[in-house]
């Protein structure tokens, strides 16, 4: 299925992912409707920082997840839906678990039943790696048992079942993707990437870090987006998990110093025991098998293998250097 002539709904378009794949699909010709979280400032979160060629051509939904009155609203007369909407904080997670279940459980199960109602043609619901937990086997497939080592995580292990259901119960035409540990511009700092690249812009010698020898995969925004409108596209995708990984691993410390090599900054690191998950909740290691990702999608990473991160990375750290961009960051609070 070809997404052009069809009407689109991005849930979390103002979200970090979100905004990325909006103003592509945006880029690419397609007719988007734009679901953002209802606020009192009127925010439309990181889209208010498209240009003014995306704004235009917007269809902006704003409501909330949770409402299956709104949901339903936002919904009809789409024809795709690609659902991106949660709450994504691990260590809010531990704080305030029940919004977990009411916005990544309910709502996805809020998409899901409007889709049903309304006919959409296909549905791509975003999982995370962090459903796998450690990993008991690397490469991580699709067929890797699933560990809700946080309510992060099992509250979208959860959305994943509730998903698939669908898919089993009603024929319902969902696809899952599961993204490995997407990073680039926009990215919130309670992520280690931006978390290293706003206190280096500060001037800090000193990183205050979390735990730095777990392993993580980290695939490049652009290469996301492009996994979501290959999921959208592809038939064969429907009924189906599939990871999105670059299939490259390297440690949280090796990151770290990787990003000062890149910022040509002399720093060390030191452990902030608040940034330190509990023991037996710390994904210690996620590699990702991406070869279903390029078998049933013809999807691959371009930002592939270190000079791939790399280059990433590159791109990252030059967006948040400017100063526009870094005061939207407060790098000496730790944010949950």
């Amino acid at each position: 299925m070809k997404l052009d002539g069809k009407k689109i709904l991005v849930t979390g378009a103002d979200g970090f992912i979100g905004s990325h794949l909006t103003e592509y699909l945006i880029s690419q010709g397609h007719d988007v409707r734009a679901f953002v979280y209802y606020n009192s400032f009127g925010s439309w979160g990181w889209l208010n920082h498209s240009s003014d060629e995306v704004k235009d051509k917007l269809d902006i939904f704003t409501g909330d997840v949770r409402d299956p009155y709104g949901v339903r609203k936002a919904v009809q007369g789409c024809d795709v839906i690609l659902h991106l909407a949660a709450l994504i904080g691990i260590p809010y997670s531990y704080h305030s678990p029940d919004a977990y279940v009411d916005t990544n459980i309910k709502g996805t199960l809020n998409i899901l039943q409007a889709a049903k109602e309304f006919g959409v043609q296909k549905i791509v619901h975003t999982s995370t790696s962090e459903v796998y937990g450690t990993a008991q086997f690397v490469p991580i497939t699709e067929s890797h048992p699933l560990q809700g080592q946080s309510p992060y995580s099992a509250s979208k292990i959860a959305a994943d079942q509730i998903a698939m259901s669908f898919y089993y119960s009603f024929n319902t035409p969902v696809s899952i993707m599961r993204p490995f540990n997407t990073f680039g511009p926009r990215q919130s700092a309670r992520a280690i990437i931006p978390t290293v690249i706003t206190q280096i812009a500060n001037g800090v010698k000193t990183l205050k870090l979390g735990s730095l020898h777990p392993t993580r995969d980290f695939t490049f925004v652009h290469d996301t987006v492009r996994g979501f409108v290959a999921m959208a596209e592809s038939d064969q995708a429907i009924g189906e998990v599939i990871n999105i990984g670059s299939h490259f691993e390297i440690s949280i410390q090796q990151t770290a110093e990787l990003i000062a090599e890149c910022m040509n900054a002399n720093v060390s690191f030191i452990q902030d025991v608040k940034r330190i998950r509990p023991e037996k909740s710390e994904v210690e290691r996620l590699w990702a098998d991406n070869e279903k990702a390029k078998r049933l999608i013809n999807w691959q990473p371009t930002y592939a293998g270190r000079a791939g991160f790399k280059k990433g990375l590159d791109e990252t750290i030059k967006w948040f250097l400017d100063e526009r961009n870094l005061r939207e960051y407060k790098a000496n609070i730790y944010n949950i």
